[in-house]
């Protein structure tokens, strides 16, 4: 599993010109989901996320979780995260997973993070327009 989690001061999805998720100050995720993923690497995910210190205490340092902050979550599935370009030009995503497994891993991970913050998303296998204002930049590649 890998996600991709941005560090933004607001984040927003649209399909087919509707904004369906939205939110300010928190974490925007990219969300790549293995072949060989299980429930296991998802609640890894999720507790890894919930517990990552990105955001800024009153020195300046890199110190608090989402908590800290009551930051919120927009969570978007992305199967291109595991796009191989090793050998050619057009990427091979024979490493992520098929929609019929991808889909309730993505939404188990969703799940395991609303427990403890607001939780927006995007929607499974659409088209989407993502919107965000990175704050920092501060961009995080997290593999399990």
């Amino acid at each position: 599993m890998r996600v991709i989690v941005q560090r933004v001061l607001e984040a927003s999805v649209k399909v087919n010109e509707k904004i369906v998720g939205q939110i300010g100050k928190g974490y925007l995720l990219y969300i790549g989901i293995h072949t060989e993923d299980t429930t296991e690497e998802v609640q890894k995910m999720a507790e890894k996320i919930h517990n990552l210190r990105i955001f800024e205490d009153e020195q300046g340092k890199m110190n608090l979780n989402l908590a800290a902050v009551t930051g919120s979550i927009l969570a978007i599935s992305q199967f291109t995260l595991y796009g191989n370009t090793k050998g050619n030009n057009r990427p091979s995503f024979i490493e992520a997973a098929r929609p019929f497994t991808a889909e309730p891993l993505y939404e188990l991970l969703c799940q395991l993070l609303s427990k403890d913050h607001p939780v927006e998303k995007g929607v499974f296998g659409e088209h989407m327009m993502i919107h965000a204002i990175n704050d920092g930049p501060v961009t995080i590649l997290i593999e399990i």
